[in-house]
């Protein structure tokens, strides 16, 4: 990854000062963050892209570094090293990267994993055969999101419904979770009601969620 006698690319400024304006339990998660890559992948290149400090590997995104008001994020990006993270249960839901909300160091695997991972994140990059994208086009690796349980007012309206409970049972994962999604967004009891009703009526004559919009 690196050549001895090859000027290493200096830091980006606009990356210290996004450290240096981040809460003070930040600073030194995205300065040790910060220090890994450089430390994984010394020919690294600094960026801010969508306000936040991303490194490029060979004009491809390696990984980013957040900081919140309450937590830090670091994503890696590509599709390979996902597959390792989660192999290796290392991904997790929650905040914006890969390793989910991070308050202090001691939240993150530890050194020898995370240069580990960074390594292999610009190997693959280099070698081919991992993701080849241009840098835009990548997505950073996040674990998926838990289901949300369906409301126990929905799930005994089903059940007292048997045409819509056998209609129910019939969709698919997504297209449940578009109702489950729907009716718990209601906040308030009175509306929550009103939606079951109407997804009770739109499932028993076999219509999903977004019927309306699907020609």
């Amino acid at each position: 990854m690196y050549t001895a006698g090859v000027r290493k690319p200096e830091p980006d400024p606009r990356i210290d000062a996004y450290v240096a304006k981040s809460a003070p339990f930040a600073q030194p998660v995205l300065t040790h963050l910060r220090a890994l890559v450089h430390r994984a992948c010394p020919d690294v290149v600094e960026e801010i892209k969508w306000g936040r400090p991303f490194f490029l590997h060979r004009g491809t995104i390696l990984c980013n570094i957040s900081g919140f008001k309450a937590h830090c994020s670091f994503g890696f990006w590509g599709a390979e090293i996902g597959k390792v993270l989660h192999k290796d249960g290392v991904l997790q839901a929650g905040g914006m990267g890969s390793l989910g909300r991070i308050t202090s160091v001691k939240d993150l695997p530890s050194e020898k994993q995370l240069l580990g991972y960074i390594r292999h994140a610009a190997a693959l990059i280099e070698s081919g055969k991992g993701d080849t994208w241009v840098a835009v086009q990548r997505r950073v690796v996040k674990a998926p999101k838990p289901p949300i349980e369906p409301p126990p007012e929905f799930t005994a309206a089903l059940k007292k419904n048997k045409a819509a409970n056998a209609a129910y049972a019939a969709f698919s994962p997504s297209c449940k979770c578009e109702y489950v999604e729907w009716i718990a967004e209601a906040k308030r009891p009175e509306t929550r009601e009103r939606r079951i009703a109407q997804a009770l009526e739109w499932i028993a004559e076999g219509k999903q969620r977004n019927w309306k919009y699907q020609g």
